[in-house]
């Protein structure tokens, strides 16, 4: 089954999940399905280097129960294999640099920690997703003397990817199968003997969509995974047409970026919203690895004032929110990328670890607000106000509406009697910075406060 979003005032999303079973092919007359549990998965991407002292498996292992406790079920980790030292970038190099695809790096721990760390995820209701880098190695992996053939090369000579900036990196020869077909087995290696759930796979737009097929199909034979395409504007969307469950929704955040800086009004996320006629739906957030260590901090991009409203936004937009390391603490520091640079807790702008328990929990206990619902209905409202974005999604006999003033001003030219009954629910509500579970039932109000915002129930 396909889905067709189109972004006029009422979208049908369908993404087909199959039931929820360990081990089953995910193709059905063609199509790739997500699992069942990505449903109502609330994503954390992991920075392991930097999130604990001794940045090792093992005490990472103790924050567990935070995370839990914020309503995160599905953590990814950034790449956890060992970095080349050759032409490295930086003291301690870039993840993305990999020389040996089947071990650990040695800076986290052993396999043998990584595999109890990952055992008590799941014991404790976690999925678990690796960082996959299939685009190029480092210059120490053993292919490099071992098969030149499986890297791109001019003049006789391995290249790194072209126009990229990354000479710590040799590009792969994707017409290479014996390099391809190595590839697939490293990548089933995780899944068939550490049960790992799935993989974020770094500039899937670099490598062929044939290969991301090829990969989806015989890791499906394994075990039913997850698969997340960081597919920066779009560049690939035709591995979505099999291959991948999930890309970034680049265009939203930079959007809501723009929003908070009042250049842009809240009429235009509607233009940003997933536009793909296939079986995914996107990944929403407010920073990550990238745009933290090399462009700006999540509390720099949307301060106290908006950042509420923002991540109250992220989790109930249709797609899977995700929160990256330290967004739980708004912490406003570039995290270094290729040096230790361990994440100061105390030094929060703010405490939004409740926000974030709350929003999960109104995302996993209302199906509405859950990803790849083949019988929901999202529809964008007109609220006759640019800076007010209103919308409601709805499955069987539940409606969700949200009604956000994504504005530094108050709002009080507005209509919400075509939006509102007065008989509605307010699960969750907030207020220039401040929020609060419940709330009144805005239908009555002549004007709505600068970045206030209410989740309602029908």
């Amino acid at each position: 089954m396909k889905r067709v979003m189109a972004l006029v005032l009422t979208v049908a999303l369908a993404t087909g999940l199959t039931a929820c079973s360990t081990q089953k092919p995910a193709e059905e007359d063609g199509v790739s399905k997500a699992p069942e549990w990505t449903a109502t998965a609330v994503l954390y991407e992991v920075n392991l280097r930097q999130y604990t002292t001794s940045g090792t498996f093992n005490e990472f292992a103790d924050h567990l129960e935070t995370l839990k406790d914020m309503g995160i079920n599905t953590l990814w980790f950034m790449p956890i294999h060992p970095i080349s030292v050759t032409n490295r970038s930086g003291k301690l190099g870039s993840f993305y640099s990999v020389s040996d695809y089947r071990e650990v790096n040695p800076e986290f721990g052993t396999k043998e920690d990584f595999k109890a760390l990952v055992d008590k995820a799941h014991d404790m209701g976690f999925h678990v997703m690796l960082d996959w880098v299939a685009n190029h190695t480092g210059w120490d992996h053993p292919w490099i003397t071992e098969h030149p053939d499986w890297y791109t090369q001019e003049d006789g000579q391995i290249i790194s990817p072209k126009n990229m900036g990354w000479p710590d990196v040799a590009d792969l020869n994707y017409d290479s199968q014996a390099m391809r077909t190595e590839m697939i087995e490293c990548m089933k290696y995780w899944v068939t003997e550490y049960d790992i759930d799935g993989f974020r796979c770094d500039y899937a737009s670099g490598v062929p969509a044939d290969f991301w097929e090829q990969a989806r199909r015989a890791l499906d034979k394994v075990k039913d995974i997850y698969m997340i395409e960081e597919d920066l504007g779009g560049l690939a969307a035709s591995n979505l047409d099999y291959a991948f469950d999930t890309n970034y929704n680049t265009k939203l955040y930079e959007t809501l970026v723009e929003i908070a800086k009042d250049n842009k009004t809240a009429d235009k996320i509607k233009l940003y919203l997933s536009k793909d006629e296939n079986n995914t739906f996107s990944m929403n957030y407010l920073d990550n690895h990238d745009v933290n260590a090399y462009d700006r901090t999540i509390y720099t991009a949307f301060g106290s004032e908006s950042l509420p409203a923002m991540m109250s936004l992220v989790f109930t937009l249709p797609g899977i929110p995700m929160v990256y390391s330290s967004d739980e603490i708004a912490y406003d520091h570039n995290i270094a990328f290729m040096e230790k640079d361990t994440i100061d807790w105390t030094k929060g702008q703010g405490d939004y670890r409740d926000l974030i328990s709350t929003l999960s929990k109104i995302k996993t206990d209302n199906a509405p607000l859950h990803a790849g619902n083949t019988d929901e209905v999202f529809e964008v409202l007109d609220a006759g106000n640019k800076n007010i974005f209103a919308f409601t999604r709805s499955y069987k006999d539940s409606t969700i509406i949200c009604i956000y003033n994504l504005s530094k001003r108050q709002q009080s030219e507005f209509d919400l009697s075509q939006i509102l009954t007065g008989d509605e629910e307010v699960l969750f509500s907030g207020v220039n910075g401040a929020y609060q579970e419940g709330g009144d039932n805005p239908f009555a109000r002549d004007n709505l406060d600068p970045w206030s915002f209410y989740i309602l129930v029908r």
